[in-house]
């Protein structure tokens, strides 16, 4: 009788649900509980988005990882996270220093083992990436990013795993982000890995969103798999993960040897979750994500995005039916926009070259089928905005694309003078860490135990400052003032108009309003720049071209604009961070700055005023 072991994937099953992550006090108290149930042996403990979510509402991350897996590996429970190889733990790719730094702390703070994967599937990415984890300690678990199409085919991942089993990865994952694998085809996959190298550890992850994911765990058990990921109830199935429980008597049925689930501890976890979820994460939980959904199938979207998706998309929504509103034209619902969303992902998809849908390509090609759709509604062109990170991805700078570029992209690249690359990505992304920690000391910030500090500020520059400034609490309390308020005006509360907020103890207070009304510093702020647009006679407004947050710069070194620049057309004046993009605003005229209207981190919505030029 062959065992299958279980990983709870705790990190994934709250990325899944929503926008946010427990705090740090709440996932000590669960673990002990987690540990009682007594039918894991691995926790995925952190990853993926888990540190820049910290950081968004203000918590220290290397803290919480730290005290997160300890409990874990106490109790001999091993602790495993997601790692996105180029990116590390971000969207964008990273320097080869900030890479091997990355494990070193890791490694040091707990975890014990690395998932590492790529989008593309692009073994330059994954394969320094086995070397750093190994070097710093780590288990390398080498991922094979599954999907559906003419080109994954189930020989292109066997040939895959081998390349990664030959480069000394520990073990292989293959991981269903999306859920839509089909269970023979993967079954086949397991197959022929196991027929080369019996010994390797191969451990299985899905969503179960589209449907399959039962029937693809038994197939890949039966043909080798040794390792599950499960969820739990309340946040299993839908956009998550099949349930610890059901997975368990199905494959015990099966003659699999499986371990037993305390159930009293069970039921604690699960009563923990849904305090968790009464707190504040269930504000950011949409109630789709819950549902299963066959839809799920065509466009391939991860089930680890539709969390964010869902979030976001409520304020694509309004501001595309504020626009048709405007416009004489009758408003979208929730359902129709998502159809329409996921057509245009599938048809996006092959034209860019089917690059697996898992982060941050999954983003990358639904924020360009998103902006599509969007400006299309609008009566713009298909196309008519692509952010610099979708562009780096399909010129090839972050890594190759598993298929051709359509010629009609490929034009509209040529037409702008953009040039395809085919080096290895690591070239175009030079070491950082000196710039760092020069930053660090003039800032007087400490760049921490294992330099941890150093690393999380490396890694993600700007909400680091955000979250050390308190801007970052600050903007995440007042958002959640709103949500809470919203939700008891629909139970017939009333909603408050102030609220006050305790940032490293320190009180700001704060106004709130709701709908399209303008709190009252808000107004004076606005009759503020109505004095200053006079002053500036001649000027033209530059809107912003849809909902996020205002920076000046994308990168650390980069120069902001400031008032007095002379820009040519075409020229990049800021961005409008989205939906993890930032997404370029470009001056549709040659002028001079005369007003940069929003502040760096603002957050903005679609047709605000963000800077004012005056043409030469």
């Amino acid at each position: 009788m062959r065992e299958v072991k279980f990983s709870l994937v705790f990190r994934d099953m709250w990325q899944s649900a929503g926008k946010y992550q427990p705090r740090v006090d709440q996932l000590v108290k669960v673990a002990p509980a987690i540990i009682r149930m007594g039918c894991f042996d691995r926790v995925e403990t952190n990853g993926g988005g888990f540190e820049q979510v910290n950081l968004l509402y203000g918590e220290n991350p290397n803290r919480s990882v730290r005290e997160w897996t300890k409990p874990f590996r106490e109790a001999g429970i091993q602790t495993h996270m997601l790692d996105r190889a180029l990116n590390a733990l971000r969207m964008s790719p990273c320097s080869k220093d900030l890479r091997q730094l990355f494990y070193k702390v890791k490694k040091a703070q707990g975890t014990d083992i690395t998932r590492i994967f790529c989008g593309l599937n692009d073994e330059r990415n994954v394969i320094p990436s086995i070397g750093y984890a190994k070097e710093a300690g780590m288990i390398a678990q080498a991922s094979l990013c599954i999907t559906h199409s003419p080109i994954h085919t189930v020989d292109y991942y066997v040939n895959l795993a081998k390349k990664f089993i030959e480069a000394g990865a520990d073990e292989i994952c293959l991981k269903d982000m999306a859920g839509i694998g089909r269970p023979v085809s993967l079954g086949k996959i397991v197959a022929g890995i196991k027929a080369y190298r019996p010994d390797i550890v191969i451990q299985y992850h899905s969503h179960a969103g589209p449907g399959f994911c039962m029937a693809s765990i038994l197939e890949v058990c039966q043909a080798g798999c040794d390792y599950v990921d499960v969820g739990m109830s309340p946040l299993s199935w839908g956009t998550g993960h099949a349930d610890v429980i059901a997975v368990q008597e199905m494959l015990k049925d099966a003659g699999f040897k499986v371990k037993e689930i305390n159930m009293e501890a069970y039921m604690e976890v699960r009563t923990q979750i849904q305090a968790m979820l009464d707190d504040f994460l269930g504000y950011y939980c949409p109630d789709l994500n819950r549902v299963n959904n066959s839809l799920l199938v065509k466009p391939g979207l991860p089930g680890g995005m539709m969390g964010s998706l869902m979030t976001d998309l409520e304020d694509n929504l309004a501001q595309l039916n504020k626009w048709k509103a405007k416009n004489g034209q009758p408003a979208l619902t929730t359902d129709q926009l998502l159809v329409k969303l996921f057509d245009e992902v599938a048809y996006v998809w092959p034209k860019v070259g089917y690059p697996t849908l898992v982060t941050p390509f999954s983003q990358y090609v639904k924020n360009l089928a998103l902006m599509n759709v969007i400006q299309m509604e609008k009566g713009k062109e298909r196309w008519s905005m692509i952010g610099d990170n979708i562009w780096d991805m399909i010129l090839g700078k972050a890594g190759k694309l598993p298929g051709e570029v359509d010629p009609e992209i490929k034009a509209l690249a040529a037409a702008q003078g953009r040039q395809f690359l085919t080096n290895d990505p690591q070239e175009n992304y030079p070491d950082c860490l000196d710039q760092f920690r020069s930053k660090m000391k003039e800032a007087g910030w400490d760049t921490g135990a294992d330099e941890e500090e150093l690393f999380e500020y490396a890694m993600h520059p700007t909400q680091y400052e955000a979250y050390k400034s308190g801007k970052a609490k600050a903007d995440f309390e007042a958002d959640l003032a709103k949500r809470k308020a919203a939700s008891a005006s629909e139970q017939g509360t009333a909603m408050p108009s102030v609220i006050t907020v305790n940032v490293n103890g320190q009180l700001y207070r704060l106004d709130v309003a709701y709908g399209d009304a303008i709190p009252a510093q808000g107004a004076a702020a606005q009759t503020g720049a109505a004095a200053v647009q006079a002053a500036a006679a001649g000027s033209e407004d530059v809107a912003a071209p849809l909902s996020g947050k205002f920076y000046l710069t994308k990168e650390p070194g980069e120069q902001p604009r400031k008032v007095g620049d002379a820009v040519k057309r075409g020229e990049t004046l800021c961005y409008i961070e989205a939906m993890k993009i930032n997404n370029a605003v470009c001056a549709d005229f040659d002028g001079v700055i005369t007003e940069i209207v929003a502040s760096n981190g603002d957050t903005v919505e679609e047709d605000d005023v963000i800077i004012r030029m005056a043409r030469k």
